[in-house]
């Protein structure tokens, strides 16, 4: 990594007002995101590239901020500019000329969230002469930067305000609170009080380059007041993939949890409790329900239903008419008639009225499908919305109303529209199983859940099986050896190579051993499967009940697919006892003998002999695809948080190919070489 000879200045004295009570307790750079300070954050990717010093300025709790900064891998590197009054953006750098004038410098406000590349910003500044390089974004709504056509900064409406001025007509920018100065910019400072903004105008004033650096594109949160701090508590959690966030010093129960859950570094919920789209801070004692708030040791901030969303999703949010007529019947939008149908009103009601209502987008998985949360009154559901081009959409509407008939539990279909791939299903929620784990749970509690998750997994096989004559769609749908070699060739294509750069030796001999692969999981009897049964597709609704999502790639193959998927999920690492027992409980479920239905005849018997041969080798296809699916998840769609289930993913590979080294010889030696990279 390139070291630069640039100092880091971190402005850090502000009082924090519009972020109270919040502040009342920790000054703005402390807030924790996810358990990490944000000051500590922002020095984690300026500290490796700048080799000079920190500076700091202090006002308001100054002890805290020197406390942190004492246990900090940078303490030896930190200086203290204390002071009394506040001194502003430019009185700061004034007041740490002596410090800043050695060389050039970057300045980073410690309450603002940015996600660039930092080497690309000082690359340009070293390079391009300029006295400052500002980092700016394109927001109208804060763009208050005049600039010409060179990024040459001409004016500042509104300073220190991000204010624009409506008034006037010229390219404008919005400062992000980032800057690299050469330490020529401080004699444009004056002592005292100021805003860094006349040493800006006056620098450019006198002929002097200082030049808008585009940062447009990249993730930017000015961390100013409560719904901007949740935001980006929020848009980090998503960022890593996840819904919740239980620090290891966090005090919990066992609780209920909803939507989006963030315990920080020593906050405490007691047992019993249930929260929904709530952060729990340092010092908070929560207890009982509490939903869409900012938990703190003397104050409960409640924000709305659309301000506890990530950036993204708020950015996604829509107005829905509750009179469209996918909602209408639902929502109770309409008029009825004598007859029971619903009428829509003959006009378009204003979008204000109460006959409108908030899409919310939800989901972090790897699907293109959206699905939006709506509420009105006192009833929500799911928007699905899929591409026009989307295969599946058929598919999952058929597959809903035959798995409702077999009473696998999904979710309700409420309404359809065809034309425009567009469905409505009952709301589930948003705690899935694998956020479900995420808190404490005793084992038996653990236990009981994944035996009601393999109930589910029974009626798929063996009570929709039964039936499956009745959905000919899915009955045709056979997982048979070709797709079983795609699924080899993806994890070859997508994970060994694409991901991990790996060069395939004896790819020809590799080839033939998945192909003998194939053909043996192809033999096995086949039933009714889910195809991802695995816990970010089980829900676990209000009433602790679980509930399969997101099965419109059910085929027709070996159960032990299904089986394999969930049991040994790289999601979430079950004990081998625990395993064991639900391996025979499901067994035991299965082995229960011939359930009389109807004059159709009976539930096929279950095969247990050909059940446990066709574990590894279902275990092998599994890990192999799950491990395509990173690769192809993280490297082709952006989505890196996936690579963190790869090291589970790859255990388990080993452990199996380990197991079946006699049969696939050059796999094991494979997989071996790929966990030892």
């Amino acid at each position: 990594m390139t070291k630069f000879p640039i100092n880091i200045f971190l402005p850090a004295a502000g009082l924090g007002e519009r972020l109270r009570p919040v502040t009342n307790h920790l000054p703005k750079p402390l807030l924790p995101i996810l358990g990490k300070p944000i000051i500590e954050a922002i020095l984690e990717k300026l500290a490796p590239l700048c080799d000079g010093g920190i500076g700091i300025n202090l006002h308001y709790m100054p002890e805290m901020i020197r406390a942190w900064a004492g246990r900090s891998p940078w303490a030896d590197r930190i200086s203290f500019f204390p002071e009394d009054p506040i001194l502003g953006t430019g009185g700061a750098l004034k007041n740490a000329e002596q410090f800043l004038s050695t060389g050039p410098f970057i300045v980073h406000n410690s309450d603002i969230l940015l996600d660039m590349d930092f080497s690309c910003l000082l690359n340009e500044h070293l390079s391009s002469g300029n006295i400052a390089t500002l980092v700016c974004h394109r927001l109208p709504h804060l763009s208050n930067v005049v600039i010409d056509g060179d990024g040459q900064v001409l004016d500042v409406e509104n300073p220190g305000a991000s204010r624009p001025d409506p008034s006037t007509a010229a390219e404008k920018v919005a400062y992000t609170g980032i800057a690299v100065y050469s330490p020529e910019i401080l004699r444009f400072l004056p002592f005292g009080v100021s805003h860094a903004t006349v040493a800006w105008i006056a620098a450019s004033k006198a002929g002097h380059r200082v030049r808008a650096f585009d940062a447009t594109g990249s993730y930017w949160n000015d961390v100013g007041n409560p719904v901007t701090y949740g935001r980006g508590v929020l848009d980090a959690l998503r960022n890593e993939g996840e819904t919740v966030h239980l620090s290891p010093r966090a005090e919990c129960g066992e609780i209920t949890i909803d939507g989006y859950v963030v315990l920080e570094t020593g906050s405490v919920v007691k047992k019993g409790s249930r929260l929904r789209n709530c952060i729990v801070m340092p010092g908070a004692r929560a207890s009982g329900g509490h939903e869409n708030s900012i938990l703190g040791p003397d104050y409960e901030v409640t924000l709305s239903e659309s301000d506890m969303q990530p950036s993204l999703h708020a950015a996604e949010k829509k107005r829905v008419s509750l009179s469209d007529p996918l909602f209408a019947r639902h929502f109770g939008a309409g008029t009825t008639d004598e007859y029971g149908s619903t009428r829509m009103p003959l006009s378009q009601p204003s979008p204000h009225s109460t006959l409108w209502s908030d899409a919310t987008l939800i989901g972090l998985g790897g699907s293109d499908r959206r699905y939006f949360r709506i509420q009105g009154d006192s009833r929500t559901a799911v928007l699905m919305e899929c591409r026009p081009e989307d295969p599946d959409y058929e598919r999952h509407l058929v597959y809903t109303r035959f798995f409702a008939g077999q009473r696998v539990p999904v979710p309700e279909l409420l309404a359809e529209d065809g034309p425009a791939k567009r469905a409505l299903f009952e709301d589930l929620g948003d705690a899935s199983l694998y956020s479900y784990l995420k808190f404490p749970r005793s084992k038996e509690d653990v236990h009981d859940v994944y035996c009601r998750v393999l109930d589910i997994a029974v009626r798929l096989h063996a009570g929709s099986t039964a039936y499956v004559q009745d959905c000919p769609l899915l009955g045709e749908r056979i997982f048979d050896a070709e797709y079983l070699r795609w699924e080899t060739s993806y994890f070859l294509d997508r994970f060994v190579i694409g991901l991990r750069g790996m060069e395939v030796k004896d790819k020809q001999a590799l080839e033939q051993e998945f192909h003998e692969l194939a053909r043996k999981v192809d033999a096995f009897p086949k039933g009714v499967i889910h195809r991802d049964f695995q816990s970010q597709n089980i829900m676990i609704t209000g009433d602790g009940t679980p509930r399969v999502i997101d099965y419109q790639g059910a085929r027709m193959a070996p159960p032990a697919y299904d089986i394999a998927s969930m049991l040994w999920d790289p999601y979430y690492r079950l004990d081998d006892e625990t395993r064991e027992q639900l391996v025979e409980y499901y067994v035991g479920e299965m082995r229960k003998g011939t359930v009389p239905l109807d004059a159709r005849g009976t539930v096929p018997v279950f095969d247990e002999k050909a059940f446990r041969e066709s574990l590894i080798p279902c275990r092998l296809q599994r890990h192999m695809q799950a491990l395509g699916a990173y690769g192809f998840l993280s490297v082709m769609k952006g989505k890196k948080y996936f690579l963190k289930h790869v090291p589970e993913a790859l255990r388990l590979l080993q452990e199996e190919t380990t197991a079946a080294k006699e049969d696939y010889p050059l796999l094991h030696v494979l997989v071996k070489a790929l966990s030892s990279r």
